[in-house]
């Protein structure tokens, strides 16, 4: 018996890997200090957390991810960091900025309508 026939049913196993690993590396902090994501939704309640508690210097990683059509927020704005990114039904937002300063920044819709904060100690 040779290793022939079992070659190609191993090389179709490492090809279904693929994705899975894929998926991994990208899920991965960008490096080894990085803070993990802090989620939020846009559901029919607005923005889930509305409140959220950050430290003052540390590199902060939102995952936003808006559930709903029956919105407007379809985009999140930080004014005060000039931060403004779209956010596409179902589709996880990754936002990332340093806070310099310890206060409350607010985060809202485009229409500044739907609102949140983040609270910086």
């Amino acid at each position: 018996m040779t290793a022939k026939p079992l070659l190609p049913l191993a090389a179709a196993f490492l090809v279904s890997l693929l994705p899975a690993a894929a998926l991994a590396q990208r899920a991965a902090p960008a490096s080894p200090g990085a803070a993990a994501p802090i989620e939020v939704s846009v559901t029919g309640e607005g923005f889930v957390p509305s409140s959220i508690h950050v430290k003052k210097g540390a590199p902060v990683r939102l995952l936003v991810t808006r559930k709903t059509d029956r919105t407007c927020a379809t985009e999140i704005v930080i004014k005060d960091l000039g931060i403004s990114r779209k956010l596409p039904l179902n589709q996880p937002v990754l936002v990332e900025f340093t806070p310099r300063k310890a206060g409350t920044l607010r985060y809202a819709c485009g229409m500044d309508m739907i609102s949140g904060v983040l609270v910086v100690e």
